[in-house]
Formats: structure tokens, sequence, C-alpha cells
């Protein structure tokens, strides 16, 4: 297993971060990011050469310490996320903060950390964003933003890192605790037989991965059919 290329999955321990880990567990050595140690380890044992990381992605200092002993990273999936949402007039400036901190700062600064090991492996960085980070609808502005600005930001790694290749995936609502949660808030029933199913969004990631090397596939749009 040691020679197998590395992944860590941020958000892995469950919806579409769990999903990605599970796809690229048979052909990467996989570092399953997340908060939920218990959680990690019960998805570790299911997975051959999977590992659990657990870290805090909002701490800087928590986040340099864990990839201390990253020297190469061939694929680095960025699915950790919050959805705080609210319309303008009633989103407090903590609903904002805490979108950006989680969705676009820990993205920016676990990215800007492992780049020396990603540009040694000449590695791949998914971003698994949202319709969202499309088009902003109302009541959604606060984490709308951070899906844009993270949308920015994966546009001007993949042009100021040429030699590392750089997908941001648009998932449309997909079934998960947090769009449970969304559905919950706006007063709505929640049926996922209307929603993607988070493999499929996996499957959509591990295509962009295993992509050959002349090909560099920058954006990737799902909407449930």
């Amino acid at each position: 297993m040691t020679d197998l290329p590395l992944a860590l999955v941020t958000g892995a321990s469950r919806g579409i971060g769990a999903a990605v880990a599970h796809q690229l567990a048979p052909t990467h050595r996989v570092l399953l990011g997340g908060r939920d140690a218990d959680a990690l380890a019960v998805l570790a044992k299911e997975l051959p050469g999977a590992k659990p990381w657990p870290v805090e992605l909002t701490n800087p200092a928590s986040l340099a310490s864990a990839v201390e002993e990253i020297s190469s990273l061939d694929v680095l999936v960025h699915s950790a996320g919050v959805a705080r949402l609210g319309r303008i007039e009633d989103a407090s400036a903590e609903a904002w903060r805490a979108n950006f901190e989680v969705n676009t700062l820990a993205v920016v600064e676990l990215t800007r950390l492992l780049l020396p090991a990603l540009r040694t492996a000449g590695g791949h960085v998914v971003v698994i964003n949202s319709g969202a980070g499309r088009t902003a609808r109302p009541g959604w502005s606060p984490y709308a933003a951070s899906k844009f600005a993270v949308r920015a930001f994966a546009d001007a790694l993949r042009e100021e890192e040429p030699r590392i290749r750089v997908t941001s995936v648009y998932p449309g609502r997909t079934d998960t605790d947090m769009q449970q949660e969304i559905f919950a808030g706006e007063g709505r029933d929640y049926d996922p037989t209307h929603l993607l199913k988070p493999d499929s969004v996996a499957t959509a990631v591990v295509t962009a991965v295993s992509a050959t090397p002349d090909s560099h596939q920058t954006e990737i749009i799902l909407r449930p059919r």
C-alpha cells in the first residue's frame, strides 16, 4: 500500500467527504480529515490504507502541526463546509464569519501549507464548491459569498501553480446532513429522491483525479435529474 499515491480528504467523517474517501481508497492511501476523531477511526477501519487525520481546520497552528509530516501529496480534496444562511437584513456578522472561516479561509490556509507537498507530487486540488458558488439566491448571501470567494481562490491557484491541477466541483442539492438542516430551516419537507447522492459527487471527483495527464478538468457542474 505504501507505493500508492496519497490523498487527503477533509470533511471525511460524513456526506460527500466520506463518499470521496470510499471511492479513492482502492487506488490511494487516504488521510481522513475532520473534527470527529471517533467517526474517522470507524471509517478508517473500513478502508484499507486509510488513516484518521483529526484536525481543527479553522485553527492555523493546528493545521501547521498536522501537515508537518506530509512531504508529498497527490490529491487534496476540500469537502468540509458549513452553511449558515439568512437574508442580508437578518444575517449576523457571526454567520458571515462562520461561513468564511470554514468554506474559504480553511481551504486557503490548508492549501497554502501543503503547496510544497503538492508541487513535489505534481498534485491535484479538488474544491467541493456549490451551486451557490455560481448563483447567489435570496436568503443565501452569507454562504454564497464564501463559495464565490473560494471559487476565485481556485481560479487563481490554477493560474499561479501550473504544475498542479485544480478542479472546482459545483454540486446541486445533495442528500447530506447539512442539506437536511437547510430544508428544515426553509420549512420544507425533505425528499432525498429529488437530490444528488453523495456517491454521485464522489464519482465526479474521482473522474477528475483519474483524468489522463494531458487533460485538466477545471470545473464540474452537477445537478439532480
